[in-house]
């Protein structure tokens, strides 16, 4: 940053961390850029030929200075004390399955305020927690100063289609996806209708970290346009010691529901039991081989898989919990109740699933597809974080100069849990406000981080 840019940020910093009054923190000055991470249009074919297991986000992942844009009316600007990594943005690094840059285009053909998004640089994250340093003019319900954590889904509430259901809307976005501007930065820029409280009992790192798969768990296994789980569903959980499987895990139990979680390692397994979940299949030590070859599924080793299932919980589950994709789908259809359900959300081994469809159609099985969650959903996953029922799977915290390592660590599986990088918060451990309910909480909010540890 310029020296006077650098100045201005670091009175803001101040100030936010001083907890300095709505007037204040009006009065002091915004900078014109800001410390971000972002991927570059030119570099959009640097990893042409190359095997998706080889390109490396360190290589495309950039920390530098970027203007900030102008706010809309229904705008605000966050300074971002900490964000996440997601495997949005592994994918956004290495330009797969296509290049984000497409999706800001598209954006920039819509309006005025969208064509801002239509640049030669893409400022990646889907997660933000911070501290609301200015709101546009059509701002209702959040204020200078206030204290909030972001959601990601982006929607224009102009589209009919997006009235029931935003989720459903023809237009609807994932922000620092299919946007710009994202949570990776010092300051980012949202839509009022994506922010929620801070939880007060966490840190900026760990609020940080929960809002993209808590919501998204949240929709798949709680929410009625998923899969919700009622009392007593057994509930067969796909890398339930990551970020997306370490939220099912406590909605499931929150339901009433028992979770089968199926992980890599025995130290996952370790983690996961710490979490609540009783019944653990290590598929490492299984040495399930649900493939024979590139194009052929193996169904004897289904079967194995729904014999160990049955060994623990005396019966077939009845939803599956599904976001590996190709590597596992064939057999989460056919390990499923029949009546039952696959609700899936991503496909983070491949997107071009395969399964037998005899065992879908002829046993009433339903394959359901979820994809983020609308604003009520997101609020309700962050409410259940503010009442102590979710605790957030924090399990490593770089600094910003350090995301594409964190990115490179997400992509290859390294951690449990979640990631959080640090952006204006000089150090981890602030914004704790409500300390009771965190001596409540105790060992409970560093599970993820002590297992992490001890396994490294």
């Amino acid at each position: 940053m310029a020296p006077s840019s650098l100045a201005q940020m670091s009175e803001l910093l101040d100030a936010v961390l001083a907890g300095a009054s709505p007037e204040i923190l009006s009065a002091t000055p915004m900078p014109e850029v800001t410390r971000a991470v972002f991927v570059r249009r030119e570099d959009e074919n640097m990893f042409e030929g190359v095997v998706s297991a080889d390109k490396d986000p360190r290589e495309s992942l950039h920390v530098g200075e970027v203007p900030i844009p102008e706010l809309a009316p229904n705008e605000v600007y966050v300074a971002v004390m900490a964000s996440s990594i997601n495997f949005n943005t592994v994918w956004t690094s290495i330009f797969e399955p296509l290049s984000t840059f497409g999706f800001l285009d598209r954006l920039g053909k819509e309006s005025v305020w969208g064509k801002r998004h239509a640049l030669d640089y893409h400022v990646v994250g889907s997660d933000a927690a911070g501290v609301v340093l200015r709101a546009g003019s059509a701002v209702r319900n959040w204020k200078i100063g206030d204290e909030v954590t972001v959601h990601c889904n982006y929607v224009d509430d102009q589209d009919p289609s997006g009235h029931d259901d935003s989720m459903l809307a023809s237009n609807q976005r994932i922000w620092g996806f299919e946007t710009n501007f994202g949570g990776l930065a010092d300051v980012c820029v949202v839509k009022a209708n994506q922010l929620m409280p801070k939880p007060r009992h966490l840190t900026w790192e760990e609020a940080a970290v929960n809002a993209l798969c808590n919501s998204t768990a949240y929709r798949m296994l709680a929410s009625r346009n998923g899969a919700p789980v009622t009392q007593g569903d057994k509930v067969l959980i796909w890398g339930a010691s990551g970020g997306l499987g370490s939220f099912a895990v406590q909605h499931v139990l929150n339901s009433g529901g028992v979770p089968v979680g199926v992980v890599s390692s025995e130290s996952k397994a370790e983690t996961l039991r710490e979490l609540g979940c009783e019944h653990v299949i290590n598929r490492e030590a299984m040495n399930y081989r649900f493939w024979k070859d590139e194009h052929t599924q193996d169904e004897s080793e289904w079967r194995r898989l729904g014999k160990d299932i049955r060994a623990l919980i005396g019966e077939d589950p009845d939803i599956v919990f599904e976001h590996p994709g190709r590597s596992t789908m064939g057999a989460s259809v056919f390990v499923a109740k029949r009546g039952g359900t696959i609700v899936t959300c991503a496909a983070t081994s491949g997107y071009m699933v395969e399964y037998d469809n005899r065992h879908l159609w002829m046993k009433l099985k339903t394959i359901k597809g979820s994809h983020f969650s609308n604003y009520r959903e997101a609020w309700a996953a962050n409410q259940a974080i503010i009442d102590a029922k979710v605790v957030p799977p924090l399990s490593a915290v770089f600094d910003l100069e350090s995301t594409g390592e964190a990115a490179f660590e997400v992509q290859h599986n390294r951690h449990e849990g979640k990631i959080g990088v640090l952006c204006l918060a000089p150090r981890e451990g602030l914004g704790v406000s409500d300390h009771e309910t965190r001596d409540r909480l105790g060992d409970r909010l560093t599970i993820f981080r002590r297992h992490d540890k001890e396994r490294s």
